[in-house]
């Protein structure tokens, strides 16, 4: 697959229409859900998506294929286009530097169970927008603290509060919708 998509990247670095079109049907969808996960609804994730797909496709040609993946580039690049997007709609106030919560949530039990992942994407964009980002960023996309504390100007300590609370209320919100 690695090849394929290669030279599928190539093609578009030279500016192929047909392969613009082909790169964007690949994607779309992993891009789209990416941007569900870091949105509060539909209509902004369509935003951060606009934004995201305009950044990859501008800056594709910076894009070294001996370097990483396409996949792993494109997804910080909407990555970055959900955070700078929830910035200028004033997100960072949900930032709260509060105690860690005590105790740890007990996730073995694997609550999970047989949720969807649209359902569980609709539980996560209901989380306030401070525990959606930190939950998004350690748990789905495996930043650690460190580096989300620097992406979104915020004190470690607050990143691990963030997501303390996000699976607190996450297992709390699921518990209640599927396991009444």
């Amino acid at each position: 697959m690695n090849k394929g998509i290669n030279l599928l990247i190539k093609k578009v670095q030279k500016r192929d229409r047909l392969a613009i079109e082909e790169l964007y049907a690949r994607f779309e969808q992993k891009w789209f859900c990416l941007c569900l996960r870091y949105a509060h609804n539909r209509s902004e994730a369509e935003d951060i998506f606009q934004e995201g797909v305009a950044r990859i496709f501008q800056y594709l040609d910076k894009f070294d294929i001996e370097k990483g993946s396409f996949q792993s580039w494109s997804n910080r690049i909407v990555i970055n286009a959900a955070l700078n997007y929830l910035k200028k709609n004033q997100w960072q106030q949900s930032f709260i530097d509060l105690e860690l919560t005590e105790g740890n949530i007990d996730w073995s039990d694997n609550i999970l169970g047989d949720i969807t992942t649209k359902e569980l994407i609709s539980v996560i964009q209901q989380l306030p927008s401070g525990y959606r980002v930190v939950f998004n960023m350690r748990e789905i996309e495996g930043y650690s603290h460190k580096e989300i504390a620097e992406a979104l100007n915020i004190s470690v300590g607050t990143s691990k509060s963030q997501l303390s609370k996000a699976k607190k209320v996450l297992q709390q919100k699921i518990q209640i919708l599927f396991f009444k």
